[in-house]
């Protein structure tokens, strides 16, 4: 089995490798696990998951951070999805017998003793654009039920779906429920989810009551990365699971 990880940012891709992947391509970070940078959105996901697919990948992995819409889950939380809902309501499951195996070998690392992070199993939606109010958070929350959002793990779903493949999304909790994305980010992130230094800083300039929002939101990444880190000591072992032939169907 060769494992191919979907990833939108370079931020979130340091947690796996230390290797440069420009974006809209992917690299062997091991000796059967590739690595696509996204790139930011539905569309970038979708790409990379046919690029790794096109490259031999035979399993497929979302990774990277996502935002808290229930409100135990919080910052620093690793997420697994057992299930997604895209933006279209369409429901998207993952494999059941790749899910239990990765729950088993995440959990003894990720408990509530002791103040650790928690790992958490339920649905993931989709957004398909960044959601930077922190009242929208509630009423999707009610909507759906979903623990967390994020712009890329539906589509890169519906990949593996199409090539009747294995997947998984492992999402690290960043922003929680009740907190809203600074607006100093949303005016300095481009497209693709690089945030530009020298806007990030004018916009700062201009709104320095945006500072502590800046910073809360540095320390909550943070700790996703950190945990993202955590779990990818693990990732060799959740994806030596091979899945057998009559659950390799998305849904």
């Amino acid at each position: 089995m060769i494992t191919g990880i979907v990833v939108a940012l370079p931020e979130e891709l340091v947690t796996l490798t230390s290797k440069r992947i420009g974006k809209g391509h992917c690299v062997l970070i091991g000796d059967k696990i590739l690595v696509a940078c996204a790139g930011m959105g539905p569309a970038n996901a979708a790409a990379a998951a046919e690029l790794l697919i096109a490259k031999g990948a035979t399993q497929i992995i979302s990774w990277g951070c996502a935002a808290a819409l229930e409100p135990s889950v919080k910052p620093g939380d690793l997420a697994l999805a057992e299930c997604l809902l895209a933006a279209d309501n369409e429901e998207i499951t993952v494999s059941a017998d790749w899910l239990d195996h990765a729950r088993s070998v995440l959990a003894g690392a990720f408990t509530d003793s002791r103040g650790q992070a928690v790992l958490h199993v339920g649905l993931l939606t989709e957004s398909t654009h960044v959601v930077a109010s922190s009242e929208t958070k509630p009423l999707l929350h009610s909507l759906t039920g979903a623990l967390a959002l994020d712009m890329e793990s539906c589509s890169a779903a519906k990949v593996a779906q199409k090539h009747g493949l294995p997947f998984l999304a492992i999402r690290a909790i960043a922003d929680p429920a009740d907190m809203g994305l600074p607006q100093a980010v949303v005016y300095a992130t481009n497209t693709d989810g690089e945030v530009a230094i020298g806007k990030l800083l004018g916009y700062l300039t201009r709104h320095p009551a945006q500072l502590p929002g800046l910073i809360k939101l540095g320390i909550y990444f943070s700790r996703a990365k950190r945990t993202l880190k955590q779990a990818a000591g693990l990732l060799d072992s959740i994806a030596e699971f091979n899945c057998p032939p009559a659950s390799r169907q998305a849904s």
